[in-house]
């Protein structure tokens, strides 16, 4: 272990204060993630754009979030995680007014790019502030609870969205945001605590953050084939290409810079080499569940508008596995907690991969899926990157376990998309698809056996 971080001592009212503002934080980036689809024809309307401009409102607050997400996280750790936490939720409140406001789908798209900028330093930095307020042994229990956060935030979002199309106009779903941040400002300057930090800062690291940004960039366009359909062009094989070659260049740059903003000594330790492995896997894992709906309109022939009702339950089993591991992680050890996650994972895929059409085997396909993705993307990941790292590196270190969950989605959509595809699609192809995901999760589980045990 290459950190134990003492925290300071707080009282429990002074923890509930600092808890709520975390979570109310996350919660409000989250929600207006799981909202955004109930509101896209109400959106394509209002614009008069076609289905492939309004995707664009998924994407550039996807790639803004995911850009980000490395440098609010360095600066956190370089000016301290309150302030900066505090800027991102003003900065996504911000981006909200403008979106609400916004005469165009232009000036739409410039505040979903400000939100998703700065969505991509809310959780990194909130994992961060746990690692300056709580001791060790509670950690993995709070990050449990902001990772169930997630959960919570898909279940009510549609149900949230669904009600204010209905009573009011679409333009509400974001002014909703600002009250809340208001709140969270408020009381998060005088809860959260005050990270230590140096008061000399050395240069910053310009040239890494750059290529970090065109390196990420080239790979989500080059995974989702943006551009190719925008130009109808052959891109995407250049975009992965010139990712590729950013790898060594960045290499290059963060070694000779004086505070990088990918700390090389992240990837020194065979825990940390790992452990940012298993956060795509987690990523691969939960991006798997976008195509469940699918698979319920191909096998039941269900309504695809409430096809998405189906997924309630499973939406309730992943909060509530994530919460309970985040119990028992200090118990079981985070090996043992990323085997049962993965483990689950590898059952619920290969469930609905294989007896779909049977209704009560794709629930129960469903809840263990569920179930798996609140125990791989809860708090286990996070706790062992706070413990391994220096209390002045926890938030570029948690910044990296968004930026590896982030990749995984990403590669779950074009992989599971392509071999559904390839297979002639419907439940055929989304039958293969789920096999092979459950193939990359038992793959997962071998990964895991590189975490230390309980007793390591």
């Amino acid at each position: 272990m290459i950190a134990e971080a003492s925290a300071p001592q707080f009282d429990a009212s002074s923890r509930r204060r600092i808890l709520t503002v975390l979570f109310v934080g996350v919660f409000m980036a989250a929600l207006d993630a799981a909202i955004i689809a109930p509101a896209i024809p109400a959106l394509r309307a209002a614009f008069d754009v076609d289905n492939s401009r309004i995707g664009l409102v998924t994407i550039v607050f996807g790639l803004c979030s995911l850009s980000s997400t490395a440098l609010m996280a360095n600066l956190s750790d370089r000016f301290g995680h309150r302030p900066i936490y505090l800027i991102n939720i003003a900065g996504f409140a911000f981006g909200s007014l403008l979106i609400a406001l916004s005469p165009t789908f232009g000036v739409m798209l410039l505040g979903r790019a400000i939100q998703g900028l700065s969505a991509g330093g809310i959780t990194p930095t909130a994992s961060a502030v746990v690692g300056d307020a709580f001791p060790p042994a509670e950690r993995g229990k709070i990050l449990g609870l902001i990772g169930a956060t997630f959960g919570m935030a898909f279940l009510v979002g549609p149900l949230v969205a669904s009600l204010m199309l209905i009573v009011l106009s679409w333009r509400w779903i974001f002014l909703i945001n600002l009250p809340v941040a208001v709140v969270i400002l408020v009381m998060g300057a005088r809860a959260l605590p005050a990270s230590q930090r140096d008061s000399r800062h050395p240069p910053f690291d310009y040239a890494g953050i750059v290529v970090v940004a065109v390196m990420l960039t080239s790979l989500t366009m080059g995974i989702n084939h943006v551009l190719d359909k925008a130009f109808g062009m052959l891109i995407w094989p250049g975009l992965l290409g010139l990712a590729a070659l950013c790898v060594p260049l960045l290499i290059g740059i963060e070694r000779r810079a004086a505070q990088p903003i990918m700390p090389l000594n992240l990837f020194s330790t065979r825990q940390m080499v790992t452990t940012y492995i298993l956060c795509v896997g987690a990523g691969f894992g939960m991006g798997s569940v976008m195509f469940i709906s699918s698979v319920a309109v191909a096998a039941f022939g269900t309504p695809s508008s409430q096809a998405g009702l189906l997924l309630l339950p499973m939406v309730i089993c992943s909060a509530a596995a994530s919460m309970g591991f985040g119990r028992v992680q200090n118990r079981l050890g985070a090996r043992a907690v990323m085997l049962w996650g993965f483990g689950t994972l590898v059952a619920g895929s290969a469930l609905l991969g294989l007896v779909a059409a049977q209704f009560w085997l794709y629930m129960l396909a469903t809840l263990l899926i569920g179930a798996g993705v609140g125990i791989v993307v809860g708090g286990t990941l996070r706790t062992v990157v706070l413990d391994e790292v220096q209390p002045h590196e926890r938030g570029v270190a948690q910044g990296l376990v968004n930026i590896g969950i982030a990749m995984g989605n990403l590669l779950v959509v074009a992989v599971l998309s392509g071999l559904a595809d390839r297979v002639g699609g419907g439940l055929s192809g989304l039958s293969v698809a789920y096999l092979s995901a459950a193939g990359v999760m038992a793959a997962m589980m071998a990964v895991s056996l590189g975490l230390r045990g309980k007793a390591d």
